[in-house]
């Protein structure tokens, strides 16, 4: 990638706007993770109970949280240091959890086979070595443990990816444009700031080839959409039939 900006740039930025981007944030994270992300994450994971567990990019805390309620054993770690702080001002102590700073490329906080599950939710593009990333959790995990991740979905959120809209601003269709692209661009999220979070975009073969080097095995693979339920309590989601905005990986050691 050049003279482009890298994690280390991405780390400053969240710092930057970790309030910002969590401030809407309630129990369940934000409305999109409550409507298509928390509901395949929570299928994919069981059983939890006493399972040892990394909440890998942590944020705010609230899926850890969530893990320690169904009684996992729960470490959490986020290379954004005022993330962290978000998520044990949230936190209460009785939940157990413990809170790591460290990058996801690189833990050496944590010892090989530390954790039967780990779990990194909408972290991954967010991070610009995410080969290493992907084989640090394969060093974490004991053997027959599972990884799972989310992540935006490579074929449909790229560089340029948005609505075109009529004259009245009504939605035509989603467009998609670079998926060839491999490297940094800036999120659209938070629009009124001057610079925005970095994401790092890979194409989906790219995705399926880093999992193979690593070792792991694909034990299933999710595109989230609403169901009836949160349709009914979020009519605005119909959209999200159109195309599939995340992706989720169920990974096997």
């Amino acid at each position: 990638m050049g003279d482009s900006p890298g994690t280390e740039e991405a780390i400053k930025r969240w710092d930057r706007y970790a309030d910002l981007f969590t401030a809407g944030y309630d129990a369940n994270g934000d409305i999109h993770r409550e409507v298509l992300l928390n509901p395949v994450l929570s299928r994919l994971v069981e059983p939890i109970r006493d399972k040892k567990v990394l909440d890998a990019g942590c944020g705010e805390g609230y899926l850890s949280r969530i893990f320690a309620k169904s009684g996992a054993i729960v470490s959490a770690v986020d290379y954004s240091k005022r993330m962290l702080e978000i998520a044990q001002n949230k936190t209460a102590e009785d939940l157990n959890i413990r809170f790591y700073h460290g990058n996801c490329e690189k833990l050496d906080c944590f010892a090989d086979k530390s954790f039967d599950l780990i779990v990194s939710n909408m972290v991954i593009q967010d991070l610009e070595h995410y080969r290493d990333a992907i084989k640090e959790m394969y060093r974490l995990l004991a053997d027959g443990g599972t990884f799972i991740f989310s992540i935006l979905h490579p074929c449909f959120v790229t560089p340029n990816s948005g609505w075109e809209r009529n004259h009245e601003g009504e939605k035509l269709y989603w467009k998609i444009d670079n998926y060839f692209y491999e490297g940094v661009y800036d999120q659209v999220i938070p629009r009124e700031q001057p610079d925005k979070i970095l994401l790092f975009h890979r194409t989906l073969s790219s995705y399926f080839r880093a999992i193979k080097d690593a070792g792991f095995i694909v034990d299933d693979l999710i595109e989230p959409k609403p169901s009836a339920e949160m349709l009914k309590k979020y009519p605005s989601f119909k959209e999200d039939l159109r195309s599939s905005d995340f992706i989720v990986f169920k990974l096997r050691k």
